[in-house]
């Protein structure tokens, strides 16, 4: 369940964290008001790789920017146009000068609010013992375009259904058909381009559209191994990630990442297995 684990923290100019996780708090409605800076603390949303890998969170990048040490027991966010969601408990020791990333979660979005006006809501405990439950300004970059993304990607599967069809295995490479299949609406859908992964090449025919009144389309489409170096094998965090851009009606087109069901993976990771055996591993 989010919010409620203590996460592990990151240093990012320094090392060192410690002191006891605070449990989480109630949760409360995301205000939207200006926040007024505090004194010895600035905060900036971050997302790492590892944030688009794992979803539903972001980094809280929080600087000691005073005199004085403190501990961080507890971080949220008070982001409008996102689900609220209560504090997460966390240990993490600042002084003078220290960043650490701060693994915070955020509720889904809700796509007709605007996201404006952030700030995180974080438990300080001072050296003296005194807690303090304070609202860190954010800059709303981060957020928004994570709210941009995710509302994209919920009207792209509200509208079509996309699938890899016909799979078929090959002597150097995995062909298969890209179908769209309308769910609501009647706009014209095209897919703009579908795009690789770390270790795996697509070609797709482009654009592929889905006229207006149509049910159903679809185009060839080929997966091959980009790569069989072993770091990339061993390192890679979304081997099989890809990005597809696609425009619903007269909107701008928008990228989301192509579905890949339990057939699809279990079929690229069989192609790079076997594809990867073929070249000795590089």
């Amino acid at each position: 369940m989010r919010g409620a684990a203590a996460l592990v923290v990151t240093a990012v100019a320094a090392t060192g964290c410690g002191g006891p996780a605070a449990p989480a708090g109630d949760r409360p409605a995301p205000s939207g008001s200006t926040v007024a800076a505090v004194p010895d603390i600035r905060a900036e949303a971050v997302r790492l790789r590892t944030d688009e890998v794992v979803g539903g969170r972001i980094q809280l990048r929080i600087t000691d920017t005073g005199d004085e040490p403190f501990t961080v027991t507890a971080v949220a966010l008070d982001a409008p146009g996102f689900a609220p969601l209560a504090p997460t408990a966390v240990s993490a020791a600042f002084v003078p000068d220290r960043v650490i990333d701060l693994p915070t979660p955020h509720g889904d979005v809700m796509c007709g609010v605007k996201p404006a006006t952030s700030s995180a809501r974080i438990t300080v405990v001072r050296p003296n013992g005194a807690v303090e439950e304070l609202r860190v300004p954010l800059g709303d970059a981060v957020l928004q375009r994570v709210h941009r993304e995710d509302c994209a990607a919920q009207a792209v599967a509200g509208a079509v259904e996309v699938r890899i069809t016909g799979l078929v295995a090959e002597d150097e490479g995995l062909a298969g058909r890209l179908t769209l299949i309308r769910r609501a609406g009647d706009d014209r859908v095209v897919v703009e381009r579908v795009g690789g992964s770390v270790l795996v090449d697509v070609a797709a025919d482009a654009p592929l559209p889905l006229e207006a009144g149509e049910a159903m389309t679809d185009g060839p489409v080929r997966f091959t191994v980009a790569t069989c170096d072993a770091h990339v094998l061993a390192e890679a965090k979304q081997p099989y990630l890809f990005p597809w851009e696609v425009r619903l009606g007269t909107a701008p087109p928008v990228v989301v990442d192509l579905p890949v069901d339990d057939r699809l993976l279990g079929a690229l990771t069989d192609l790079v297995a076997r594809s990867c055996q073929d070249r000795g591993g590089g």
